[in-house]
């Protein structure tokens, strides 16, 4: 196949992320009342904003702020001050908005957060009751006053995946790009940050003032840099580094670092992904014109596309530190991408002529379901890559996923708009194992985003495509979620009967429905919202199916081998609609935990979870859980430029994964 090399350097050298810094640490001790809320970034209890709130029952996170209970780490004040930064940093990719019930958070538990500013804070229960929650808590913020002198290295990633070490994909091969991330490791830039140029003599060792040495089985490479800040280092890691447990270091200002640990595999595939995050909307290019895709200018079944990273292997033919006119191809053999389930064709997998940075030429198959988030992922000798999407529609153009009531119109226009005012309304029955049980939920939550990464955050995954979540969100994200008041909300069930759904924090509404409120008959549920401040009155119907889901083969996910794939079967659910199969898992020897989630059709009755998408998870102890959405239904009320309702009945069962 005759490749394209002449149109890449503006798209595929994108995704370098330049870091920005922030304030102090801050440490303190808190007690919450019941209903009140605390900005961790400021130490203060507040009536708005804010990053988490004590409910009495829970402790809820508020707006963008996730984050979990770290019993798996232990508990008590000996491990609460062992905590470092970076391991809490490492966890983001594991945290979620998932309320923690507070039978879950006895005195010595620890929790770790990440604020809405995007700083980690660690908190250690001393006190808790129906009425007050008491906490000790640290808040460390990026380029704090406590970072110890000289360069600091905190992580080494991948520049396109962002993957955390300690999973079986977060290595680095040689002659990847790879991120040095940490602090004092350069000289500040005092104008417009730009790449070092691989023409003429190439890349420089030194930059900024730093250079970087990377020692593997007792020989020292020294990369060169493509840029060097005071947060973040980018460089090739030579074709030559030896596989193994190796060391990063960085010497700046006369000082050198800490030796920092890396594992250098022959093989770890990073995709560039639009925004730089290593999750989201997958960077894939025209091999004729060089034009990106996106929701308005979808890819086609059939197509060839270009997709770029880093991560393919050693590529000794091709300089660590030159442009070359003539690249070469590298394990392109061991080398398969995967759109939503389906493989497509390879026609070429090797060097751009870029340093470092990799193209793989792609022709997308002909059966592949569409729609605008197909989940992309690729594998080399056997190693996943992370998980991307890419808009795939026949004839390109707009993509649409009727199932869930979106276009690319429709998603193109609310990314382009500098603020995003949404709404969701939902109601179902989900049942987990002991001592959980049955529970029926409804809830509501109302929010305001604003940044230009509005369509990566909230992308619908589109049928037949899994995502896997590893990746770190990248520094200096302009994304911010405001929540909207929407005054009081009722649910009516299909019997007549209303239910309050009541306020937990502003704009977020979640209710424990009685027994009686949700049956296999399902039916039909009304939301009735009487307007507030900032969102009017609206109303939106939401239909349950008859019968409910069910999962009849739970025993197969209960002892799972990760590299045979998982078979789900089930009967009921909406015709037409959605099946959301998830899962996740954790390692307690590797400190690692990761998760998954795939979208089926239901009246496939059927799905397997692709062996590669299991291949992320750590083996050890998790969760497997299968349910069923109702298709999505639009509803309107002033103050809001999208809003959606929809049902859903699960099961969840305990999983081992081996």
């Amino acid at each position: 196949m005759q490749q394209n090399f002449s149109r890449r350097s503006a798209i595929a050298l994108m995704a370098f992320a330049f870091p920005i810094a922030a304030l102090a640490d801050i440490s303190g001790t808190a007690t919450l009342n019941a209903g009140q809320t605390e900005n961790l970034d400021t130490g203060a209890t507040v009536t708005s904003g804010g990053d988490i709130t004590f409910t009495g029952s829970s402790l809820i996170f508020v707006g963008k702020a996730i984050g979990g209970s770290l019993a798996l780490l232990g508990s008590g004040a000996a491990t609460y001050n062992s905590l470092t930064q970076l391991e809490l940093q490492d966890l983001f990719p594991l945290a979620s908005t998932s309320p923690i019930p507070a039978s879950s958070l006895p005195v010595g538990t620890i929790v770790g957060v990440e604020t809405n500013g995007g700083n980690a804070s660690k908190l250690l229960v001393t006190a808790i009751s129906p009425t007050a929650f008491s906490f000790q808590y640290t808040t460390y913020e990026s380029g704090s006053g406590t970072t110890p002198a000289g360069p600091t290295i905190t992580k080494v990633l991948n520049n396109y995946s962002y993957i955390p070490g300690g999973f079986v994909n977060s290595g680095i091969s040689p002659s990847t790009i790879f991120a040095i991330i940490g602090s004092d490791l350069a000289t500040a830039p005092t104008g417009t940050v730009s790449l070092n140029s691989s023409a003429g003599s190439g890349l420089p060792t030194t930059s900024a003032g730093a250079t970087v040495s990377v020692t593997v089985g007792g020989k020292t490479v020294t990369p060169g840099l493509y840029y060097a800040l005071p947060t973040q280092i980018a460089g090739v890691l030579p074709a030559g580094t030896p596989t193994g447990t190796g060391t990063v270091t960085v010497s700046y200002n006369g000082a050198t670092s800490n030796a920092f640990t890396i594992q250098v595999v022959p093989a770890a595939l990073g995709l560039d992904t639009y925004y730089g995050t290593g999750s989201g909307l997958i960077v894939a290019t025209n091999p004729a014109t060089g034009a990106l895709y996106t929701y308005t200018n979808s890819a086609a079944p059939g197509q060839t596309i270009v997709l770029w990273g880093s991560g393919l292997g050693a590529d000794p033919q091709d300089s660590d530190t030159v442009f070359t006119g003539t690249p070469h191809s590298v394990n392109q053999s061991a080398t398969q991408i995967w759109f939503g389930g389906v493989q497509g064709t390879v026609g070429y997998a090797g060097s751009s002529g870029y340093p470092g940075l990799i193209q793989i030429n792609v022709t997308i198959p002909t059966n592949v379901t569409t729609g605008c988030g197909v989940s992309v992922a690729g594998v080399v000798n056997g190693v996943p890559s992370n998980f991307g999407f890419l808009p795939i529609n026949n004839g390109g153009g707009v993509c649409s996923d009727p199932v869930f009531g979106i276009n690319g119109t429709t998603i193109s226009s609310l990314s382009g708009q500098t603020t995003v005012r949404s709404g969701t309304t939902g109601v179902g029955q989900l049942v987990e194992p002991p001592p959980t049980g049955t529970e029926n939920i409804a809830f509501a939550e109302f929010s305001s985003n604003t940044g230009s990464n509005y369509a990566s955050s909230n992308a619908v995954t589109s049928i037949g495509s899994c995502i896997v979540t590893e990746a770190i969100s990248a520094s200096g994200s302009t994304s911010t979620s405001t929540p909207l008041d929407a005054g009081a909300i009722t649910l009516q069930g299909p019997g007549g009967t209303t239910y309050p759904l009541p306020e937990l924090t502003k704009g977020s509404y979640d209710a424990l429905l009685p027994s009686s409120a949700i049956t296999s008959s399902g039916g039909t549920y009304v939301f009735t919202g009487a307007g507030g401040a900032d969102v009017g009155k609206f109303t939106s119907t939401v239909n349950l199916p008859n019968p409910l889901l069910n999962w009849t083969n739970q025993s197969a996910a209960a002892n799972i081998t990760r590299s045979n794939g998982l078979l789900v079967e089930w009967t009921g659910g909406t015709p037409g609609s959605w099946v959301f199969i998830s899962g996740s898992s954790s390692s307690a020897t590797a400190g690692t935990s990761g998760s998954y989630v795939c979208y089926a059709l239901q009246n496939a009755l059927q799905f397997t979870v692709p062996s590669y998408v299991l291949d992320t998870l750590p083996a050890g102890p998790g969760t497997t859980l299968v349910e069923n959405g109702t298709n999505f239904t639009s509803f309107t009320a002033t103050g809001l430029d999208f809003a959606t309702g929809f049902g859903l009945s699960g099961i969840g069962v305990n999983s081992v994964y081996q």
